[in-house]
């Protein structure tokens, strides 16, 4: 045997591990981090408008999941269905608003993204002062997964008070300028409840990291998104729906 055939044998050996380790895992590894992504991100869009095409509040989360997980996942994790925006619901807020009784479930004012309002909204109260709020919009992708699970991007902000709007002089409720605290709040609640299953975070998704909203309100970003996937339906399908439906309808509301 040549004295140099040893040497080719080990260097031959190493090229085969180097291969498998690169061909059965990194690669593999790197090609899921590639594609893991919900296709409805690369069409999400940056930034909600108001109905006169104003831009509003920034997107700043997006979860992954049937409306029954995306609302299950909610409610576990403490965060109320907003009623719907009708004269009703507006005169009780303002109402609530002037003699600051609570109102856990208070509507939010229509944002849109894709071309119409948001499909979902959630709020967390602060206290019995309505004015003072924690709030999630969430606006439901056309494309789904390869699990069919649709993509829900959301905006969630932090209500600080009831003023005029700085560009129609409505009256609105005012954002605090940090939109990744709640950004990262909902995102705790939902990992507080396991509820999620895994988290991609989107770096750069937002090139503009400060902007004003159509209230004239400043907010600022590090520009990053988590995608969250949440966990499948865990067979809470009939109360979810059965809550929802009573929220949504105003069942003991006025209680």
């Amino acid at each position: 045997m040549p004295r140099w055939w040893p040497g080719l044998l080990r260097l031959v050996v190493m090229l085969v591990i180097v291969w498998m380790v690169a061909a059965y895992f990194l690669l593999p590894i790197a090609w899921r981090l590639l594609t893991r992504h919900h296709p409805a991100v690369e069409g999400m869009p940056r930034i909600t408008v108001t109905r006169n095409g104003i831009p509003g509040d920034p997107l700043n989360v997006a979860l992954v999941g049937t409306e029954e997980e995306v609302v299950a996942a909610m409610l576990a994790a403490g965060w109320l269905p907003a009623d719907p925006l009708t004269l009703r619901s507006s005169v009780r807020i303002a109402a609530d608003t002037v003699l600051k009784r609570s109102y856990d479930t208070a509507p939010v004012s229509n944002l849109y993204v894709w071309g119409r309002k948001q499909d979902l909204a959630f709020q967390q109260p602060v206290g019995r002062d309505p004015r003072r709020r924690h709030h999630v919009r969430f606006w439901k992708s056309e494309e789904v997964d390869e699990n069919h699970r649709p993509l829900w991007a959301g905006a969630a902000t932090f209500d600080t008070k009831v003023g005029f709007s700085r560009t129609t002089g409505q009256i609105t409720h005012h954002i605090d300028a940090n939109v990744d605290a709640e950004r990262d709040k909902l995102l705790g609640d939902l990992q507080h409840a396991d509820m999620i299953n895994q988290v991609d975070w989107l770096n750069g998704f937002h090139e503009k990291r400060k902007g004003r909203n159509g209230g004239g309100d400043p907010w600022h970003t590090d520009g990053r998104v988590p995608v969250i996937l949440l966990v499948p339906d865990r067979g809470e399908s009939r109360v979810v729906s059965a809550l929802r439906s009573c929220t949504y309808n105003f069942c003991g509301a006025s209680g």
